[in-house]
Formats: structure tokens, C-alpha cells, sequence
């Protein structure tokens, strides 16, 4: 598969029976990790949209002292999965061998492409339907506890971390606290073959004083920094306050543009309506994602090219077409919605999504290492559930004492070492 860098990101397809099975492993190991997963981590995880890690991180940058914003990104994540941590990481939960064992052959199930079979060595395989699970287990232990132990034991002033999937953000007070994070970061990477991903990995200073401080240097406006398509700048709300305003990234929908009228060249015979349902289709698509506060003008100009582009398809159905951009602009205005914003204010919906009873739901400081508003244990069978999902009290009393080594019953604490 494609990735916007060029580069091939690889797929593997697993077998009808294991996707089965998969799916019904993943609905149990669920149950048992959201609640134990960070209140910052938001992946790959039920009821944890895009939306709502770009609405905590959007809080966290208003509300809080964020001075410096490290934009950080682990190369090559699924590739570099460690199948030795990865199941020590599962065993520390997970009790039950069969469970073990299962994992265990699916990741070493290897990959068959034009009839040679390739053993897999590291890595999670893409496409698996337990693959995000398996990642976002290996993730806390390599970054989320260490980085919250971090913020706890060292930061002197706030902190604010968010994670989406590899993707990093981390706001500081204090440019003291950003460079010896980043520095413990890469050491803390490297001790699992990990590294940051040199060309999407930036310390900028950004925040309410980032423009202030910058033009008194002589330095000019503040940097950007992206995350999750959106470009993320220092502004000034009407009334002069503060406020971090997003816009889509110009590359990412440069590249949609392309993709559009090369769709748009192979369609340009087809009747007007049935080009306009489709375009249709593929506006409401982009609107629903980016129709965010702050970003009417680009959802503007998405749809001016979109017009544009339909326009030179039309022309060039025929050498003597005459149709007239009047005229295009009028069938646009039939089928192509005009944009407007679908999304509310970040600070209105996270007061929704992350409510102040739950603990550990926000980024700042105040959150705790247990994430509560995990996906409830009721839809599990009642015997799975009782066996995975019991009190850290009866897991102890029912864990395994006579194979388990001391460091495999304390690998939390082990990870945790910088």
C-alpha cells in the first residue's frame, strides 16, 4: 500500500478462521487493557476518535503554560515491534497460555507474496485485525508510563503529552523540561530498537507568548507544526486572546486534488449527474473531517479546486465543448455543498467526551495512570470475563506463582526504567 512519502507500506491479509478468532480476542483483551491504558493515549481505541485527541491537545495548549511543543513520530513502528517484549508485555496481564500461544503464532505466521513464504522476525503484521490491539499494548510500556513517570518525577513546570498511535505531541512550560525529555526520549526509544523519526521529529517554541518572545528576537511568526492533518498555528481570537487555530495541511489536500482529477479524467465521459452524486460524495467526505473551527477558508478553497478541476474535465470532453464557467458554477452550486463548519469548539466538546468525574481523561498533570470510560465488560462472555477481568486483588491471588519469574511479575516497573 502507498504512503504519502513514496514508500510501501506492507499488508498482510490473515486467513477467515484467524480474523474469527482475532476479532473475538480483541473484543476480550479490550475489555481488560482500556482500563488500564493512559488517559493521553488515544489510537486505535473505542469511542477515542481524531477528533477528540486534536480537541484534548487544542485544551491542553489553550488552558495550560505550553510555551514549547515537541512534535515527535517513532519511525517505523509496526516493522520494529519486538516479538520477545511484545508477549513479556502481554504476560505481565495475561495469564492464560493458550491466549499466549495464539499471539505467538501470529506473529510468527510469516508472509506468502507470488508463492514464497517469508518468516517474520519483528514486527506486527498490518492488516490483522488484532494488529492495533497488539500495538497499543507495546506502546504504554515503551512510552506512555515511562513519559508520565517522567512528567511526575522531573518536569518542573506543566506538561501536557497526547499520542495518536506513533504520533507524539508534548507541550512544555519550560524549554529546561522539552530538551531533556527529548533527550531521555531517544535513549528510552533506542533501548527497544526504536528511534524518532528525524524529518517528523521538531522542538518548537509555540504557545500564547510564542509570537511575543519570537518578534522580540527578530525571529518572525511563530513555527507550525502538523498532527493528524491538520496544521496547527499560533493565533489571536476577535477579541485578542490566545487561540491555537487549525487549517488542513496544503500538502494532504494537494494530494487528494491530484487523486480527484485523475478519478476525474477517467470519468469525464460520464453524464454530469452522475459525476456530480460522486464529487458530491467526496466533498461531504472531506467536510466531515476538516469542517473544523478555524478552517472555513480552506474548506473554501477545497471546494473552488474541486469546481475548477470539474470545469477542465468538462471542457475536455471534446474539442468543440463550449461549456461556460457560468455554467459550471451553477452545476456545482446544485451538487457540491457549500462548506461550513460541522465540528464544534474543542473546548466544548472535550468538556463532553472527558468529563471532570472521570479520572485521568485529560492531558495536564492532574491526570492519573488509570483511564477510566474504558468499553465495559458486559458484552464479553460472563466465564471470560470473570477469568480476565477480576480485581488486581483476585489476578493476584490467581496468577501463576511457580513458572513466573520475579522480573516477569514486576515487568511494569522494569519497562518503566529509563
Amino acid at each position: 500500500m502507498p504512503k504519502p512519502d513514496g514508500r510501501l507500506r506492507p499488508l498482510g491479509l490473515a486467513a477467515l478462521e484467524d480474523k474469527i478468532v482475532q476479532r473475538a480476542l480483541s473484543e476480550v483483551l479490550n475489555a481488560i487493557y482500556e482500563e488500564d491504558f493512559l488517559g493521553f493515549s488515544y489510537g486505535f481505541r473505542p469511542e477515542r476518535s481524531q477528533h477528540d485527541v486534536l480537541d484534548a491537545l487544542a485544551v491542553g495548549i489553550e488552558r495550560a503554560r505550553v510555551n514549547w511543543v515537541l512534535d515527535a513520530d517513532i519511525a517505523g513502528f509496526f516493522d520494529a515491534v519486538s516479538y520477545d517484549w511484545l508477549i513479556r508485555f502481554v504476560e505481565h496481564r495475561i495469564g492464560d497460555r493458550r491466549v499466549i500461544r495464539l499471539i505467538r503464532k501470529w506473529l510468527k505466521a510469516g508472509v506468502m507474496e507470488d508463492g514464497v513464504e517469508t518468516p517474520s522476525e519483528a514486527g506486527t503484521p498490518q492488516g490483522a485485525v488484532i494488529s492495533p490491539l497488539l500495538a497499543n499494548i507495546y506502546r504504554p510500556y515503551v512510552f506512555d508510563l515511562w513519559a508520565h513517570r517522567w512528567r511526575r518525577r522531573h518536569a518542573r513546570g506543566k506538561v501536557i503529552l497526547v499520542r495518536y498511535a506513533d504520533d507524539i505531541v508534548a507541550g512544555f512550560e519550560h524549554k529546561a523540561d522539552a530538551e531533556p525529555f527529548l533527550a531521555d526520549l531517544h535513549k528510552r526509544l533506542a533501548g527497544f530498537a526504536l528511534a524518532l523519526h528525524p524529518d517528523k521529529t521538531r522542538l518548537i517554541e509555540f504557545g500564547r507568548f510564542a509570537a511575543a518572545n519570537r518578534e522580540r528576537a527578530g525571529l518572525g511568526k511563530p513555527e507550525t507544526f502538523n498532527f493528524l492533518g491538520f496544521t496547527h498555528i499560533c493565533g489571536r481570537s476577535r477579541k485578542g486572546r490566545f487561540q491555537l487555530r487549525r487549517k488542513s495541511r496544503s500538502d494532504r489536500m494537494q494530494a487528494k486534488l491530484r487523486a480527484l482529477k485523475a478519478e476525474l479524467t477517467r470519468r469525464r465521459h460520464q453524464a454530469i449527474p452522475d459525476q456530480g452524486r460522486w464529487l458530491k460524495r467526496v466533498v461531504i467526505g472531506w467536510y466531515n473531517y476538516h469542517a473544523v473551527p478555524t478552517n472555513g477558508p480552506a474548506l473554501g478553497a477545497f471546494r473552488d479546486r474541486v469546481t475548477e478541476l470539474w470545469f477542465r474535465a468538462l471542457r475536455r470532453r471534446s474539442q468543440k465543448d463550449r461549456t461556460k464557467w457560468d455554467r459550471i458554477r451553477r452545476i456545482a452550486g446544485q451538487w457540491l455543498p457549500k462548506p461550513r463548519i460541522l465540528h464544534p469548539w474543542p473546548s466544548a466538546r472535550f468538556a463532553v467526551t472527558h468529563p471532570r468525574s472521570k479520572v485521568g481523561a485529560g492531558c495536564l498533570n492532574r491526570a492519573r495512570p488509570v483511564l477510566c470510560g474504558g468499553r465495559s465488560a458486559m458484552n464479553v462472555p460472563t466465564a471470560i470475563a470473570l477469568f480476565f477481568c477480576c480485581s488486581p486483588a483476585a489476578r493476584f491471588r490467581h496468577r501463576r506463582r511457580g513458572n513466573a519469574s520475579r522480573a516477569e511479575q514486576n515487568l511494569a516497573e522494569c519497562a518503566l526504567s529509563p
